[in-house]
């Protein structure tokens, strides 16, 4: 972003939202502005106090509110060095907070350097941050100036190891023996784990917070290598010796109760969507063109009748900007959503539809961005990803996201009304369901058109089913099933057929799972520190995603299970895995708490993507050779696994994670103490 000199006013988006109708802007003179890193919310926007005096233009990407107040207050600062030193100078404000500033160092006078010259060193400035503020235009083309990233001042970076070093040994306990802290980050977040050891404490004592010190560490390394993201490690000793190890975040450790670490061997592996194995519908679209849009008139005429307010809606969308988004989205609109857009191009901000806003058609396709692939979080998360039917069933596709969903309203809270144009074998053509933030569990179904929904409506008003709150409409609508159903419990003997999702913990064991089969839907079965003799149950059941501890009994009731995809097993007894080999869909398998006598027959299971096993099972598995060569994930479990053990390991599986380490002294609170040293690899 480029300022210049006139201020700006921020407006939120309630400045457009539900009250008054939407506020007047000037596309020339309004910057919208993203909310931090939520792609769904809806754009606030700023607007300059001199009217018609924009004084930021945005050169690249869609700068949030904070962004906007970084980019100022980066500015302010190198103006004045820039003006002050006479030389280039560069700075980084993350969340309004200086995290470094640096200036060239020149062997000529500042006078007499050429554009060329300011051009290069403004190239190995940009290594200040990966997000800079310049004080000098920089060219793309300078971008061929340096073949990579400017080598590192390794000083900068011994400094800030030997900060946060200081920091934890000025907090440090009584008859503490050593403190660990890991940490991911990347641009836009961090964690922090670890504390420190006490003699015969079960949980390590918390570090204060660290945050700032963990990020610009962070940052100096991601400089340093070109990284996204990074995990590392800092371990202290009471005599102030310390050790840091970072490595990139390919290979990351983990907390919680198993803890280990993870090493993403495939960055763009990713388990597949149940749904897209669905059967399709096969019915005719049943939104009728002429119907929506008398509809539309006349909900909209009877909703200006209540509040007393005239009928203004935007004018009609050009069949241009209607063949646009289409290009754009890849697909031809619904006929009855096509023929609202040729009478209006959305509400204005008056939520005609269901409480959700009628969106410009130009909006489509970037809503559409959104929606159309299922948000990933990493394997860890994403191994045991269940979608579950919608109500009435076999109607959606089970997916996290589809291109075939395209939103036309929005909720501005992250959720959205789309036009299914994929539907599973019972649907149609043209439905309407909600998607969204809130529906990772799975799409939720809403009315078999456009025009079906508009006709719900008009019911609701004709019957009265409605409130009026000032200048606000509000139908009430009939509860619709929202999110998976599911049984938490101690028996299995309340599970209902409508269940789709169930997690028996404590139960008395051994547990009997006959009456789980009366949830003829079940996808998700967990049985949490508890455990079975009998599996058999399970095998006329479309269950993806299973949790079990084993005290007697076999697999063999799984051999050939058309839906397993997700299997955590531990057992009491030596387990034969032979009959995993016929289950045609499993991803992902967590042995670490099995006794498993043969563990190479994993490399005989051709879709496995996340293997979880403990470092004594890996070694016999590496030391075999049976590695399985689909993996995309794979999982060291344990809850004291260090950095240094993890690398090892990962390096064991072919992955030279190039790790970077510092070594050194500190002194509580301070600075003082020698300086570290560095090296890169193992």
């Amino acid at each position: 972003m480029t300022p210049t000199r006139a201020p700006t006013a921020w407006a939120p988006p309630s400045a457009t939202h539900r009250r008054g109708g939407p506020a007047r802007e000037s596309p020339s003179t309004t910057l919208p502005l993203r909310h931090g890193t939520d792609p769904h919310q809806r754009a606030s926007h700023a607007v300059p106090v001199a009217e018609d005096r924009m004084p930021i233009r945005v050169l690249n990407g869609e700068p949030s509110y904070i962004d906007l107040l970084d980019a100022l207050n980066a500015w302010q600062l190198l103006r004045e060095a820039a003006r002050t030193l006479g030389r280039p100078a560069a700075a980084s404000f993350p969340h309004v907070s200086p995290a470094g500033a640096r200036a060239a160092a020149l062997t000529v006078p500042a006078g007499e350097l050429t554009a060329a010259d300011r051009r290069a060193w403004l190239a190995r400035l940009t290594g200040v941050a990966p997000l800079p503020a310049l004080s000098d235009p920089l060219s793309p083309a300078t971008g061929t100036i340096t073949s990579g990233r400017p080598e590192r001042n390794e000083d900068m970076l011994e400094d800030r190891a030997r900060r946060l070093a200081a920091k934890i040994l000025a907090h440090a306990p009584e008859g503490w023996t050593g403190a660990v802290l890991t940490s991911t980050a990347n641009e836009g977040s961090i964690d922090c784990s670890g504390g420190y050891h006490l003699p015969g404490a079960a949980f390590p004592k918390p570090v204060p917070n660290s945050f700032d010190e963990l990020r610009l560490l962070a940052a100096e390394v991601r400089g340093a290598r070109g990284w996204q993201a990074v995990c590392l490690e800092i371990a202290c000793r009471p005599s102030g010796e310390y050790r840091l190890t970072v490595c990139e975040a390919t290979l990351t450790t983990l907390t919680g109760r198993d803890g280990g670490a993870l090493l993403v061997l495939d960055p763009d592996g990713r388990p597949p969507q149940p749904g897209a194995a669905q059967e399709g519908g096969t019915a005719a679209p049943s939104g009728d063109p002429e119907q929506a849009v008398a509809r539309l008139r006349d909900f909209v005429r009877q909703r200006a009748e209540l509040l007393d307010e005239p009928v203004e809606l935007p004018p009609p969308a050009g069949e241009a900007a209607v063949a646009e988004t289409e290009r754009r989205i890849g697909a031809t609109l619904p006929a009855d959503l096509r023929a609202l857009y040729r009478l209006a191009d959305g509400d204005g901000g008056r939520y005609l539809f269901d409480t959700y806003g009628w969106m410009p058609v130009a909006s489509l396709p970037e809503a559409h961005r959104w929606v159309r692939e299922p948000a990933w979080f990493g394997w860890e998360l994403g191994r045991r990803t269940v979608v579950f039917d919608a109500d009435p069933a076999d109607t959606v596709r089970r997916c996290g996201g589809h291109p075939g969903w395209i939103p036309f309203a929005t909720g501005e809270d992250g959720n959205y009304l789309a036009v299914d144009l994929a539907p599973a074998r019972d649907g149609r053509p043209g439905q309407v369901i909600r998607v969204g933030r809130d529906f990772d569990g799975g799409p939720e179904y809403v009315a078999e058109s456009l025009t079906a929904l508009l006709g719900e409506q008009l019911e609701l008003m004709a019957v009265g089913a409605y409130e009026v709150d000032d200048d606000f409409l509000d139908l009430r609508l009939p509860p619709r099933p929202r999110g998976p159903r599911q049984l938490v419990g101690r028996t299995p003997d309340r599970v209902l057929p409508t269940h789709q999702a169930v997690h028996l913990n404590d139960a008395p064991s051994p547990v009997d799972l006959r009456p789980v089969t009366a949830a003829r839907a079940l996808r998700r079965l967990h049985l949490n520190r508890c455990s079975t003799t009998d599996l058999a149950p399970l095998r006329e059941l479309p269950v993806e995603d299973l949790r079990v501890h084993l005290t007697g009994g076999d697999l063999a009731p799984l051999a050939g299970h058309p839906h397993l995809a997700a299997l955590a097993l531990g057992s009491a007894v030596p387990v034969d895995l032979a009959p995993l080999r016929a289950v045609p869909h499993l991803h992902a398998l967590d042995l670490a708490a099995a006794l498993v006598p043969h563990l190479g027959v994993l490399a005989d299971l051709p879709g496995l993507r996340h293997l979880a096993l403990d470092r004594t099972q890996w070694a016999e598995l590496i030391d075999g050779g049976r590695v399985p060569g689909t993996l995309a994930a794979a999982r060291l479990v344990g809850r004291d696994v260090t950095l240094d053990e993890a690398l090892a390991w990962a390096a064991r599986l072919g992955h030279d994670a190039a790790p970077l380490r510092v070594t050194g002294t500190a002194e509580p609170g301070g600075l003082s103490g020698p300086r570290g040293r560095s090296a890169a690899g193992r």
